[in-house]
Parts: C-alpha cells; structure tokens; sequence
C-alpha cells in the first residue's frame, strides 16, 4: 500500500495546483459566471454526465443540459469544497453551494483524460430551500 498511497492526493496533504485541482477550479469559476460555453470546454467530445434520474453523452445534449442546469439554478456560489480527492485521472469532491433554489451540498465524480472530463457523475446529498 506504501507506493500505492502517493497516488493520491488528499486536501489537508497537497496544497500544490494539480491537474485534477486545475480542472476543478476552472469547474467552479465557469460555474459561478454561468459560463455554458467554457463549461463546454472542460469536456470532451464524447463525455458523459450521469446523474441518478439523467444521463447525457456527447457535446450538444451535454450543452443543452448545462443551459437547462444553469438556468434552473440562476445564481451559483461554491461556499465551500467540503471534501476532495484526487488520483492521476479522477477527482472526486463534495462541495456546499448556494443557488437561487437554496444552500445544496452536491457531490461530483470527474473521469479525466488530457485534463478534460470523459464522465461526470453527479449528485445532490441535501437541499435547504430559501
């Protein structure tokens, strides 16, 4: 488990900017800046985004889902990155965030390849309606 372990890369032990950390952070600004176009761009091609009651694979439903989520969620704000986990090709995080909907604490799964996501599995673990 010795070699295994420095695989991974936990918030409180790696302060440098990774990949996966890099990615996250241009998540989150274009998220906050309702940015459907530089969100497009964190994706490739053929990705999907997989929740548990929708799926979309490919560019344009992946476009079209993001216009619906970011109008459905009006304002974002991360409040804070509650948990975070990194190896080579994944992130792995639970964040709080406050939309015009409430205070939500989400969950996110990014399968990266060439520091663009390939599958995002995404979920909501609770909501405080305003």
């Amino acid at each position: 488990m010795g070699q295994e372990q420095e695989k991974y890369y936990y918030k409180e032990e790696a302060m440098e900017l990774t990949p996966g950390k890099a990615f996250y952070q241009r998540q989150i600004a274009a998220l906050e800046a309702g940015d459907k176009d530089t969100l497009l761009t964190q994706y490739h091609p053929d990705a999907a985004i997989v929740g548990l009651d929708f799926a979309v694979k490919g560019h344009e439903p992946i476009g079209k889902h993001l216009e619906g989520y970011l109008e459905h969620l009006g304002a974002l704000k991360v409040q804070s990155t509650d948990k975070f986990i990194e190896i080579e090709d994944a992130i792995f995080f639970e964040a709080t965030i406050t939309t015009n909907l409430g205070e939500a604490r989400v969950y996110n799964v990014f399968l990266l390849r060439d520091e663009k996501a390939t599958h995002h599995f995404t979920g909501l673990i609770s909501l405080n309606p305003l």
